[in-house]
């Protein structure tokens, strides 16, 4: 007889699902807001620890150029950190060198293929036009 001895799988996964579901509800949110300069509205977006904006962008739909694949090849997905950069990892001179290749640079233009968030971030960012494709 099928299902003699084995308890559903229904009874056992609320147990886990409600002790997962606590689990992840005490590890602070991180949020990116994109601000899309083709006149969209802005999206905000949770990012997980150890994601790169430009990860975040991608899975959810927002474009980004990112000609090199995302590993600071080139310039393409330059954007402006408009608040939140402080805890952000410190830019690197390869990444500083590729930024003054990008169009219009600012002081707070990054890479976001390098800006890699941690726990409780909340970020601002903002995707400059993409028809201009950098290095």
């Amino acid at each position: 007889m099928p299902g003699v001895g084995r308890v559903p799988l229904r009874r056992q996964t609320p147990c886990f699902i409600s002790h997962y579901s606590l689990l992840v509800l005490s590890v602070p949110a991180t949020t990116i807001t994109f601000q899309l300069s083709d006149g969209q509205p802005a999206q905000t977006h949770v990012a997980a620890p150890g994601e790169s904006v430009l990860d975040v962008a991608l899975n959810n739909g927002i474009q980004l150029q990112h000609n090199c694949g995302g590993v600071c090849g080139c310039s393409t997905c330059h954007i402006y950190i408009n608040s939140g950069g402080d805890d952000l990892p410190e830019i690197s001179d390869k990444e500083e060198d590729f930024i003054d290749r990008a169009e219009n640079p600012r002081i707070n233009s990054r890479l976001a293929c390098q800006c890699v968030v941690e726990a409780n971030m909340q970020l601002v960012v903002t995707i400059p036009p993409q028809h201009f494709l950098g290095h």
